[in-house]
């Protein structure tokens, strides 16, 4: 396991989550009483981390410890919709006062994205909007200075979206002055996503965007999912509720990319 090498000073509570999340993906599995005397922190602090993780849905709880969670495996968009959802508002309402009148936005489907979309529909903006979330099209679709162009495909009730060769051919079609999309996770390597069907979504969106918005919650730093969908030199904005780790950043400021952080 990795030290903590800052000299014996502990380390936050977001740089153990941080640390533990890399652990995860190089080991597959973390034990408390390890990460206790590798983080210099008693076993119940260590239990805590891994049971704010695990709420979060960054990780799988198990017996005296956790284990990565599955890269292929993601909860279906109503319990997505449950989990962290303060954390995810502040994201939502932060990137809603992002958009300009006259603006036309494409927005993939997901829960983060369906919780932007209700903030942006309470600024009752005159706009256009091409997507392929239902829960999108319905919170926007009633503003009447609003037109919704929702995309054809195949129907995922799971995501509440529409997916397939279909909607990305479609989604050619038009130019937005910005998209923004939800993801997995976000590691210095770039966004990934464990649906390759969303993930053609997304890059298509990118790559009609003139600026791509990615809207994540901290419990997606440092996850990586089965499927990169774009390096992070891909994106002009991240959308957060807390600032990324330190590797994080460092990868973000690099490719010149905003970091907006949604204060609580």
């Amino acid at each position: 396991m990795q030290r903590n090498d800052r000299g014996g000073g502990k380390l936050s509570q977001a740089e153990r989550h941080a640390q533990i999340l890399t652990l995860l993906r190089r080991e597959g599995a973390v034990q408390i009483a390890g990460l206790a005397k590798t983080f210099h922190v008693t076993t119940e602090t260590a239990r805590r981390d891994l049971d704010e993780l695990a709420e979060r849905g960054a990780i799988k709880r198990t017996y005296g410890g956790a284990a990565n969670r599955s890269l292929i495996d993601e909860p279906a968009i109503g319990e997505r919709e449950r989990t962290r959802s303060a954390q995810r508002s502040r994201v939502a309402a932060r990137a809603a006062g992002l958009v300009e009148p006259g603006d036309a936005l494409m927005i993939d489907c997901g829960s983060t994205t369906s919780l932007f979309a209700e903030a942006l529909a309470a600024r009752g903006l005159h706009l256009t909007i091409v997507t392929n979330g239902l829960g999108v099209a319905t919170a926007l679709g009633q503003v009447e200075s609003c037109r919704v162009v929702l995309c054809p495909g195949n129907y995922v009730a799971r995501e509440g979206g529409l997916y397939g060769a279909d909607t990305v051919a479609f989604l050619g079609r038009f130019k937005a002055n910005k998209a923004f999309i939800g993801a997995g996770g976000l590691t210095p390597e770039g966004v990934t996503d464990a649906d390759s069907l969303g993930c053609a979504i997304k890059r298509a969106m990118i790559e009609r965007a003139e600026r791509v918005l990615l809207l994540v919650d901290s419990a997606k730093f440092g996850a990586g999912q089965f499927e990169r969908v774009c390096g992070i030199e891909a994106l002009d904005d991240v959308v957060c509720e807390a600032p990324p780790p330190r590797d994080l950043a460092l990868a973000l400021r690099g490719n010149g990319v905003r970091v907006t952080v949604a204060k609580g």
